[in-house]
């Protein structure tokens, strides 16, 4: 499966701390994300994660360019709705095709555990005949 990874700048550490603690079901899956969350990533799980620009500079448009063509299969975008950001539009534009196209998306921790242990257990292979 294809993952997608985003996480605003007050979730980073968060985001972090999920892939840390989730490595062994992501290392089985294709990892993307924006630039600066992925470095993160990479950093404390020595997983590999295909980095698209800083999100700030393209890299939510970049994401939403797969999720429209239907090349990611869950999304994992901790934001927080509490910051407002010249880029919450790109934030939306993501939920946006994600709701259209369904995909699976997890805006906030408690959602993202529920789909990482889904995929876990296979509940996401429905996913396979989308493509």
């Amino acid at each position: 499966m294809n993952i997608g990874l985003v996480a605003h700048d007050s979730k980073k550490v968060l985001m972090q701390n999920f892939c840390i603690a989730y490595r062994g079901i992501l290392s089985k899956n294709e990892l993307y994300s924006t630039g600066t969350t992925g470095s993160l990533i990479e950093e404390v799980t020595n997983l590999t994660v295909h980095k698209f620009l800083a999100g700030y500079l393209g890299g939510e448009e970049q994401l939403g360019a797969q999720i429209e063509h239907n090349k990611i299969d869950l999304v994992i975008f901790l934001r927080d709705p509490f910051s407002v950001s010249r880029r919450d539009p790109d934030a939306r534009k993501i939920l946006n095709l994600c709701d259209n196209r369904n995909i699976p998306v997890a805006t906030n921790l408690a959602t993202a555990e529920l789909l990482i242990k889904a995929l876990e257990h296979g509940d996401l292979n429905w996913r396979e005949f989308f493509k």
